[in-house]
């Protein structure tokens, strides 16, 4: 079990941040702490080890919020890694050793949380006390695992930069698409989020 102390002030700092306090932030501020003391690193938020960690999360759920809010990784710094899997899932790596470990929410967890608080009668509050006390074996299952990142997904400076030979525009990260020998953005590959409709003047 972790620290009381510490898990109580990074729930209170990681409610705060995310806006309410839930079973789903009790959940992501104990595989942080996990997945941290698996590889290695004790607290990258507040210092130089900030460079040595990247996050993959596989679900975006409150969970996610809590990761991100203990161990510091964040989107702008490219040391959080989206995959859109919904899975309640994210693998901790420390880029100096190589050491990598996935850990995910077990579904049993849910139905144990009733041997853990039988004085709670909505399930919400029963999930959000269980998961504070619930033994880390029965809350998750962890893998060690490998992750080939890739040079252009690694945190720092952009290092590539394409041109999409159909609207110009710069694509950074070698994210661009190429059909046909063209080089394109995902839009003009037609593998956008978006159908235009208008044009705006500001």
């Amino acid at each position: 079990m972790e620290n009381k102390d510490e898990f109580e002030t990074l729930l209170k700092g990681s409610a705060k941040e995310h806006g309410h306090i839930c079973p789903g932030q009790v959940i992501g501020v104990r595989m942080a702490l996990l997945g941290l003391d698996l590889i290695g690193l004790k607290d990258p938020k507040n210092t130089r080890d900030i460079k040595k960690i990247i996050v993959y999360v596989e679900i975006d759920r409150c969970a996610t919020d809590a990761i991100s809010y203990v161990t510091g990784v964040k989107l702008g710094r490219r040391s959080l890694k989206f995959k859109d899997y919904g899975i309640m899932a994210a693998t901790f790596i420390n880029l100096e050793t190589n050491k990598a470990f996935r850990v995910l929410s077990t579904e049993e967890s849910r139905e144990l949380a009733l041997k853990y608080t039988t004085l709670e009668t909505n399930i919400h509050s029963r999930q959000l006390e269980a998961y504070k006390i619930m033994p880390l074996s029965e809350l998750f299952e962890v893998t060690e695992v490998e992750v080939d990142i890739k040079d252009s997904d690694m945190p720092g400076p952009s290092k590539y930069k394409a041109t999409c030979e159909k609207c110009g525009i710069v694509v950074r990260d070698a994210k661009e698409v190429i059909i046909n020998s063209r080089t394109l953005c995902n839009f003009c590959a037609d593998l956008g989020y978006y159908n235009e409709k208008n044009s705006v003047k500001i």
